[in-house]
């Protein structure tokens, strides 16, 4: 059990690292130049956000259960993590779902669009962070640490977990609440809006001239190429977390028993880790769809290797200095000491 415990801990590690690099890269992507900063790109940069709070918080501590037999986190860890999981959750759904309104508008009621300012925009995603984290207090309120007894061995042990043991209708209605406003609701609301979407350029394409009108033509497939990436980004989250709200309705609706079988484990695991990739996948799925984030993805990526690449030569630099200094004041010292070629220290870091 404790190399199944690393094994599946060392995915999280994977998934957190891949996660953290893709979507702190999208952030500083478009928030660097002025010519990126419209309405698609700045709501994705706050769902990956808010995938970087669930990686940096969430995503360790889900891993510590296959490490650890008892919770580490204390009653506080108990209250703040769910709170911050759920946190991250909805601004992922509910930044999807404005990203598909935002899409319906510019597709199907292109006279309607007025120019968003930059401060209207954040004002828009700073709502969605604070309705979701409205929505997650009662999380922080009645998650806390609770015993449970596996009748089979007559054992007992303690866990983070939203409601006790004890009683039927809590664990219900929560995760009944939770399929339906954070998965079921918005996703409802999705389909609507690519419906109208999918109207729109349907007719739109069947009415436009076969020649002529070059301009009209590539507005409408720019609009195409980012209602695709939008809802690839939106059946991502639906196939990742469809999973994990599947195994909470099974555990609630089966509350007062404690499946220890072997099928529920492996299903609870791969549908947690599903979830948590989630969170990693949008920057990829991205750099697919679009060349010119591609572009400037590559670009900050490269920006930042060379940081790290002078910073390390510098240090390399500094410690030559030191060892010139230390031959200079004490000649059999330096005898034995190596001779470091600045430029060859150059080369190997950047290699």
């Amino acid at each position: 059990m404790w190399l199944i415990g690393v094994s599946i801990a060392s995915v999280y590690a994977v998934i957190s690292v891949l996660g953290l690099i893709g979507n702190i890269t999208l952030i500083k992507t478009f928030c660097s130049a002025k010519s990126t900063r419209n309405v698609p790109n700045l709501f994705m940069s706050s769902l990956a956000l808010g995938d970087v709070l669930l990686l940096v918080t969430c995503a360790p501590v889900d891993a510590s259960r296959y490490l650890s037999e008892v919770w580490l986190f204390g009653r506080v860890g108990c209250k703040v993590i769910p709170f911050i999981q759920l946190t991250s959750v909805g601004v992922s759904v509910f930044t999807l779902t404005a990203l598909s309104a935002d899409r319906y508008r510019a597709i199907v009621k292109p006279l309607d669009v007025q120019t968003s300012t930059t401060s209207g925009i954040f004002l828009r995603a700073a709502l969605i962070w604070m309705a979701s984290l409205i929505l997650a207090i009662p999380e922080a309120v009645f998650s806390d640490l609770h015993t449970f007894n596996i009748p089979s061995t007559n054992e007992s042990f303690i866990t983070c977990a939203p409601y006790p043991h004890a009683g039927k209708l809590h664990p219900q209605i929560h995760s009944m609440a939770s399929f339906l406003i954070f998965y079921i609701i918005p996703l409802l609301v999705i389909s609507m809006y690519y419906t109208f979407i999918a109207q729109s350029l349907w007719k739109s394409a069947s009415n436009m001239p076969v020649e002529g009108n070059m301009h009209a033509k590539h507005q409408v497939e720019s609009r195409k190429r980012l209602a695709k990436t939008v809802l690839v980004f939106v059946v991502l989250f639906a196939v990742c977390w469809l999973p994990s709200h599947v195994i909470y309705l099974y555990r609630s609706y089966h509350y007062s028993e404690v499946d220890t079988s072997m099928l529920h484990f492996v299903c609870s695991v791969a549908a947690r880790i599903l979830a948590f990739t989630n969170s990693c996948l949008n920057p990829f799925a991205l750099y697919l769809l679009s060349n010119t984030f591609k572009k400037q993805f590559n670009k900050q990526l490269c920006c930042c290797w060379y940081m790290i690449i002078k910073r390390s030569s510098q240090g390399q630099s500094r410690y030559s200095t030191r060892v010139t200094s230390v031959r200079s004041t004490h000649p059999s010292v330096a005898i034995s000491l190596p001779m470091i070629n600045e430029g060859q220290i150059c080369q190997e870091n950047c290699v």
